[in-house]
């Protein structure tokens, strides 16, 4: 089976060619919270701002014409990415984090009544907790959570004795930003299905790493953001089924979003742009359609089976080391994410003497508090990968690591 040319592939990001400090390279093993820019992203938005710059929607001049097509053309692309019904079903949000809040907004709003109950597992990131919480206190609503085994894994049977309670809503991350873990999206919609609820899906670390197929996927909502597959930041989609989106009222009022507006009413526009008000970031939209074709183009199976091979070398190295405790599942049931302790050594000054090699990982909590809290941590360090990762990246960070022993005894 072809594999993926990942030196050739590292020739398409400009940045890793740089060095962090004189004859110190970049080692970037920081994709899980924002991915690398391959050069034709970086093209597509430089093009679009020096020769067809306008507003969309609005114009019928040239330049309008063309700003609007490159933003609706670069929609459908993310709408087949994903194998979406209808460029309809695809809305444009800031990130992953504001479509999670536009479910909770919008659907929520409508749909949570007093002791209706919404589930949330142990361990999602807070833009899939909090918008959740706040929704739950405004309309008296409880919230139930799915816990995480020892293993990293959701306890899927109480998750079954949850089921029973007929909630309203499930959120759930498909990939932890923590540890990694892929969780059992189909089965899990299937049976939510059953008693009458909805799947709300984070698909922010999944979206990026492996296909996804709306079709099958059995969720009813799905978030995802361009920054962390390669495209830019300020963009992300929330995707829903076209007759679920038009029965949800508006997030935000304004221009763009309206088919007609008097002085004491309005009519909200078709979908999508009756969740999308005002001018919205055009030239990130253009980036987000780059960055699929990118994608695309290398081919997700590839990058996930690549992915897979990184994941499983880094545990075997990161197991060599002594005083290392890595969370999560094993290799083959997780995505590339390692996160560990590191004995007593805090993750911050692990990250700091990594960083003086030129090793960029994260330290901290990862927007992930209760995870933290379920292992009694006060945070992780984490080292995460892509396609443009190498093994002797993996080798640098355990030559690093070694470092850190030595220093901390």
């Amino acid at each position: 089976m072809p594999k993926l040319n990942v030196e050739q592939i590292r020739k398409d990001f400009p940045i890793l060619s740089r060095e962090v400090k004189p004859n110190v390279p970049l080692v970037y093993l920081d994709s899980t919270a924002t991915a690398q820019k391959p050069l034709s992203v970086i093209e597509a938005m430089n093009s679009y701002y020096r020769l067809s710059n306008a507003n969309i929607h609005r114009g019928v001049h040239t330049l309008a014409e063309e700003a609007t097509a490159l933003y609706e053309n670069a929609r459908d692309r993310i709408a087949k990415f994903i194998n979406a019904k209808s460029s309809k079903e695809i809305i444009y949000t800031r990130n992953a984090t504001e479509a999670i809040n536009l479910v909770a907004y919008s659907w929520g709003r409508a749909n949570i009544k007093q002791g209706d109950v919404i589930v949330l597992t142990e361990m999602e990131h807070h833009s899939n907790l909090v918008p959740w919480q706040m929704l739950a206190a405004e309309k008296n609503a409880k919230i139930e959570i799915i816990p995480v085994t020892d293993d990293g894994e959701l306890d899927l049977t109480v998750y079954e004795s949850i089921l029973k309670l007929s909630p309203k809503i499930i959120c759930v991350t498909q990939m932890s930003n923590v540890l990694g873990t892929i969780n059992p999206i189909q089965q899990m919609a299937a049976k939510a299905h059953a008693v009458g609820a909805m799947m709300m899906v984070d698909g922010a670390q999944s979206v990026p790493h492996f296909a996804v197929d709306v079709q099958t996927l059995g969720a009813d909502f799905l978030a995802f953001s361009a920054h962390k597959m390669c495209g830019p930041t300020g963009i992300g989609i929330l995707w829903s089924r076209q007759q679920v989106l038009e029965a949800m009222p508006p997030f935000l009022g304004g221009g763009d979003m309206i088919k007609r507006v008097y002085l004491r009413e309005f009519k909200a526009n078709d979908l999508p742009h009756k969740f999308e008000a005002g001018t919205p970031a055009i030239a990130e939209a253009i980036g987000f359609g780059a960055a699929v074709d990118y994608l695309t183009a290398v081919g997700m199976d590839f990058i996930h089976d690549y992915e897979r091979e990184i994941i499983a070398y880094a545990i075997e190295r990161l197991e060599e080391v002594p005083g290392i405790k890595i969370y999560g599942p094993k290799a083959e049931r997780k995505g590339g994410i390692a996160a560990f302790s590191f004995g007593g050594v805090h993750p911050h000054d692990v990250a700091q003497i990594l960083d003086s090699d030129g090793v960029a990982v994260r330290a901290g909590h990862h927007c992930a508090m209760p995870l933290h809290d379920r292992f009694k941590l006060p945070a992780t360090t984490r080292a995460s990968f892509y396609l443009y990762n190498t093994k002797s990246e993996v080798d640098k960070l355990i030559e690093g690591l070694y470092k850190v022993k030595k220093m901390f005894g």
